[in-house]
């Protein structure tokens, strides 16, 4: 059986909810639904969609690097945004980072638990070089 690891960003909600930011078991690397908010639980870039997925976009390179991978591993992102009107801008961060990558993606309209977040991103990562498990 593989080994697992659980990788926590100090988010005040992975101990209330019960959740890691990400997990990696063998090469698969699973990533949670990441939003723009900080350290300290605020939220970051409050109205610019571009910001926060860029804000976003770094967390989950964070996570990734920490369970051992990096983003070029991404295979695949869910998108949950509060307003394709706002597609553009989400689009064009997204496309900065893995524009090259191309993993496979879905995108789909939803409300956020806080109204000032716009977007909420998971990403799997598969690992090629499993040796380089943390």
């Amino acid at each position: 059986m593989s080994n697992r690891i659980n990788i926590s960003s100090g988010a005040k909600w992975e101990e209330i909810f019960g959740y890691s930011r990400a997990v990696r078991v063998g090469n698969v690397i699973e990533v949670a639904g990441t939003t723009a908010v900080d350290e300290n639980s605020e939220v970051v870039a409050e109205g610019d969609m571009y910001a926060q997925a860029k804000y976003v976009l770094q967390k989950i390179e964070w996570a990734i690097q920490e369970a051992g991978g990096q983003m070029s591993d991404v295979v695949r992102t869910r998108v949950f945004l509060t307003d394709f009107g706002l597609f553009d801008e989400l689009a064009r961060a997204h496309l900065e980072v893995f524009g090259d990558i191309k993993p496979a993606s879905t995108a789909v309209e939803a409300k956020m638990v806080d109204a000032r977040m716009l977007v909420e991103i998971e990403a799997t990562a598969i690992v090629m070089d499993v040796d380089n498990a943390k």
